[in-house]
């Protein structure tokens, strides 16, 4: 490497930075830089046994964050932009200080000798090798110090796999900058006070971009030339339909945007109009429109669209950014209030889906260290090993009941076993609430299966005669049919939610529900694209569930359509064998399709 310290950002203005659009929208505001490195260090001593658990606790956080600083780095070499050479100088040069023998050394023997907890091994470590860099007499050496500090944060921050507020004094309409958002970060977004958020990592179908879109904040990732270039109180702005981000505007380009945002609120107004209207097809075809809510503060965002009711309620992030799990009385209350809030129309809760990207803290060792958490103890596999957190949950969701109607959605469902035990433990908690004098509604509410998995869409069959609905989850039905990791982005160019075999499957589902009369929406983000709308109705969907913030647009999608229509064309598209093919004719739209006779059409 040469002996140069990188450059940062070019200062001069309008400076445009390309990413993944994951969230429409503009925003505009001043730059909050996400403190991700104050977080408090324990430092304790372990006893002498332990002593090699916790040497292999620290290995396995370098690898960790040598896979961060990868993953940031083969961003920076994609994006064709003489900025990034710079990024990525920088880049290995902390990824040799992350692997430096010293380091490595000197927190083995720190743990071996002192029995020092590796959190507080590294920071000591690390603090004694800045130290050496800031006393050199070179000045660029010397300047390496906060490199240095920099790259002991991030090994600190992975080793606790803590989550806090890092933004809670992020001045009003800020736009968030982090080098990775978490769920846990998004669930303690206020979109009040937020007005979007970019970040060097991520992709459009990981958690973060979903809760993104459910909160209606643009947002873009994927940035790697943001890497220590930008401080809080740039001026950005954020085009999350364009995926693009402008750096230091000029008073023109900032008019320019200004007059975008406000086309932007004038078609949002006009689909307002529709809040009220019916979704049906242009052939009297009704379809029902729900919403997933991540969470239960975010009703407000359901009636503001018309929604028929919650068709998943995501429960999981009231157990992140807490040192503890939540009661069975803090989980009541907040369904309560939801329910009671949603003035008669259904909720559709999910049981905890936890694990995998979703990790909470609050769990402690309960998840354990999985090869590969997509496939690990989560979901209803975890909630059915520790049937505590499961009956607790479902006891708040029953009481929930006696307030509105209510239904319960069981997710990563693989067997019909798996939802026989559910239903089983349902009923035991029922009869629990009764002896403690708790009324509730004379029959349990629905329960229903998540239809996530490859193999629970093969046995939609079998899973039809226990369960009294079905909820289709394209998006982990995708990763799984696909084989696909969507947080991962060497791979997320593969992640295609119109893979044939991902549509044979929703079709095999749609079938099921269909013979067996069990009710059947789609829930994942699919659901919410007006691009698949005609496909869906075509394959025998009439219940479709997504963020609040694209309800409207498939409301009008549906009303511009007919049900004949859709049938041609989703026939047409499930004759292909090719991705391409498939994408062609949607891209193509229906008008290309000449409809069939009345007589083809599904109606339940």
């Amino acid at each position: 490497m040469k002996n140069e310290k990188p450059k940062n950002l070019k200062q001069e203005p309008d400076l445009i930075l390309r990413g993944i659009g994951v969230s429409s929208g503009i925003a505009i505001g001043p730059v909050f830089v996400i403190d991700q490195h104050g977080v408090p260090i324990p430092e304790y001593e372990i006893p002498a046994a332990q002593t090699e658990k916790e040497i292999k606790r620290f290995h396995n956080g370098i690898s960790k964050t040598q896979k961060q600083l990868s993953q940031i780095k083969r961003k920076a070499d994609a994006t064709p932009s003489g900025i990034n050479e710079d990024v990525g100088l920088l880049l290995d040069a902390y990824r040799g200080m992350v692997s430096s023998s010293r380091l490595i050394r000197g927190v083995e023997k720190l743990i071996a000798d002192s029995h020092l907890n590796v959190e507080a091994a590294v920071n000591r470590e690390i603090l004694g090798m800045a130290d050496s860099f800031a006393a050199m007499d070179d000045d660029y050496l010397a300047s390496r110090a906060d490199d240095v500090r920099e790259v002991g944060s991030r090994l600190i921050r992975n080793l606790l796999r803590q989550h806090y507020n890092p933004f809670a004094d992020a001045p009003a309409r800020s736009i968030l900058l982090a080098e990775e958002i978490t769920p846990a970060d998004t669930a303690l977004m206020d979109p009040e006070r937020i007005g979007g958020f970019v970040a060097v990592l991520g992709g459009a179908e990981g958690h973060a971009a979903i809760m993104a879109r459910a909160l209606g904040l643009p947002a873009i990732l994927g940035v790697a030339a943001l890497v220590g270039s930008v401080t809080s109180g740039d001026m950005m702005i954020v085009d999350g339909e364009a995926g693009e981000i402008v750096l230091r505007p000029s008073d023109k380009t900032l008019q320019h945007y200004k007059q975008e945002a406000q086309k932007q609120a004038r078609e949002n107004r006009k689909l307002k109009l529709l809040r009220d209207e019916p979704a049906v097809t242009t052939d009297a075809t009704e379809v029902r429109l729900e919403v997933n809510l991540e969470l239960p503060r975010e009703s407000a965002s359901a009636l503001d669209v018309g929604a028929q009711g919650v068709g998943l309620l995501r429960t999981e992030f009231s157990f992140m950014n807490r040192p503890q799990l939540p009661s069975e009385e803090e989980q009541f209350e907040s369904l309560r209030d939801l329910v009671k809030k949603m003035k008669g129309r259904p909720v559709t809760i999910r049981t905890l889906d936890v694990g995998g990207e979703k990790l909470a803290t609050a769990f402690g060792d309960m998840l354990g260290v999985s090869p590969n958490p997509a496939l690990g103890l989560r979901a209803i596999r975890l909630g059915l090993k520790e049937t505590k957190i499961l009956d607790t949950q479902l006891s708040a969701i029953l009481r929930a009941s006696a307030y509105g109607p209510v239904r319960i959605l069981v997710p990563m469902v693989s067997s019909v076993t798996q939802m026989k035990q559910v239903r089983a433990r349902l009923v035991q908690v029922e009869k629990k609430l009764l002896k403690r004098g708790i009324k509730l509604p004379p029959a349990l509410p629905p329960l229903g299966a998540m239809i996530e998995i490859p193999g629970a869409a093969l046995s939609s069959d079998a899973l039809s005669k226990v369960c009294d609905f079905f909820a289709i989850g394209s998006n982990d039905l995708t990763q799984y049919t696909l084989a696909i990791d969507r947080g991962d982005e060497q791979v997320a160019d593969l992640y295609n939610p119109y893979h044939p075999a991902v549509l044979r499957l929703i079709q095999f589902v749609i079938a099921a529900a269909w013979r067996a009369n069990v009710p059947v929406s789609a829930c994942g983000e699919l659901a919410g694209q007006p691009r698949a709308t005609a496909l869906l109705l075509g394959l025998g969907l009439r219940s479709f569930s997504m963020s609040p913030s694209r309800l409207l647009q498939v409301k009008q999608e549906i009303r511009r359509l007919s049900l004949d229509s859709c049938v041609a064309f989703a026939e047409k598209i499930l004759a292909q064998s090719e991705e391409a093919a498939i994408c062609k004719l949607l891209d193509e739209g229906i008008s290309s399709i000449q409809p069939q006779s009345s007589s083809a059409r599904r109606k339940k």
